[in-house]
């Protein structure tokens, strides 16, 4: 089981890297957004490669940072069932989903995105929007995307493994709002 942990300790570095790499990208596409709207608005000039170079990096992010947020365990997740759950059966629940989910969506999805993106790259594909950009870069996040994300998903299949057989300590009961300590219900309010 060490050497599956070595390889779970080595995918979550990498996809922390990856993730915290791409999230600065959401600052460029702010900015991209602001100067596209500054010389729209002060120099009447609007261009559709400013656009999408917007939604370009905004897929980038979405897409590349999706393994992190499973890292993080920050994913959606219906509270209201897990927290009436024990630990080890919150382990189980994700185990289960995460090999019969997450691992067979995020192959499919590679294999259906390496086509998707090979095509583009080789057709040259343009925008049909006038001036607008080359659409393979769009598309091999896409096909990044899912690449890291199951990676995650076999890092995820690992740990959840290694928590049910006690070679990792299985994740602190989540709080209910009951229990927390009179500040932190204010600041969950105020946030």
């Amino acid at each position: 089981m060490s050497g599956l942990l070595g390889i779970a300790r080595a995918i979550d570095r990498v996809n922390g890297i990856i993730g915290r790499s791409f999230a600065w990208l959401i600052l460029v596409a702010v900015l991209v957004s602001a100067g596209n709207a500054i010389i729209r608005k002060t120099l009447n000039i609007s261009s559709n490669a400013w656009l999408e170079a917007q939604w370009y990096l905004f897929g980038a992010v979405f897409m590349m940072c999706a393994a992190w947020t499973l890292r993080e365990d920050e994913h959606v997740r219906v509270d209201v069932l897990s927290q009436r759950l024990s630990p080890r059966a919150r382990v189980r629940i994700d185990l289960i989903c995460h090999i019969l989910f997450l691992m067979p969506f995020a192959v499919l999805m590679v294999y259906l995105a390496w086509p998707f993106f090979v095509s583009s790259y080789t057709s040259g594909e343009q925008s049909s929007n006038a001036g607008g950009l080359i659409r393979w870069p769009a598309k091999i996040w896409v096909l990044l995307g899912f690449i890291v994300l199951a990676a995650q998903g076999v890092s995820e299949i690992i740990k959840k493994a290694a928590m049910l057989t006690g070679h990792l300590d299985l994740p602190d009961p989540p709080q209910k709002e009951d229990d927390l300590p009179p500040a932190a219900k204010e600041a969950g309010n105020r946030g």
